[in-house]
């Protein structure tokens, strides 16, 4: 098996949970699952300008949850954009889809709400910005867990000190109570 033949099921279960938006001007409900093969080479609009397309989807870029984080744009060279891959987060667009009735004419169109100018101030997909943020994933990540460790050691010794403070309130209250009965 070829590498994008193992990526395709995974993007596909990905974009599943995901829950990808639904565009606003769309007909129909949210179809609820998605494709990524049918994704990656979607045409890309923007909400100021839905009848030209800037772009295509190259790529879909997934954390470490296999949730969707973000989609990569890649604009050729229109709108004076430049050949330019760029990344765009995922509340910055709306996926729709097109004849999904059968799986071999299912199309999706995908609606930024950035504008053409905006786009072009997005990182641009670069094994810089990669290994960026992958260490700032990565970081995050860390510190989480150490937040996570931390909160769980105070949960802790709350909980103990009060069961302590609860103990010595009972024995104070037996004591109290065996020498009023004596």
């Amino acid at each position: 098996m070829t590498r994008d033949t193992l990526r395709l099921p995974t993007l596909t279960a990905a974009l599943l949970a995901a829950g990808l938006a639904w565009s606003a001007g769309a007909q129909a409900a949210p179809q609820g699952l998605y494709s990524a093969d049918e994704l990656l080479d979607a045409d890309v609009y923007t909400q100021a300008d839905s009848a030209q397309s800037i772009g295509e989807v190259e790529d879909v870029l997934l954390d470490d949850d296999m949730r969707l984080r973000a989609l990569v744009v890649d604009t050729g060279s229109l709108l004076d954009l430049g050949d330019k891959q760029y990344v765009v987060e995922a509340d910055q667009f709306q996926v729709e889809t097109r004849h999904g009735e059968r799986i071999e004419d299912i199309e999706y169109r995908v609606t930024l709400s950035l504008d053409a100018a905006t786009l072009a101030e997005q990182p641009e997909y670069t094994d810089g910005w990669w290994n960026q943020a992958r260490d700032n994933m990565r970081q995050a990540w860390e510190d989480t867990q150490e937040g996570a460790a931390s909160a769980w050691e105070t949960t802790q010794e709350g909980a103990s000190n009060a069961l302590d403070r609860i103990g010595q309130a009972l024995q104070n209250a037996g004591e109290s109570a065996q020498k009023a009965a004596e």
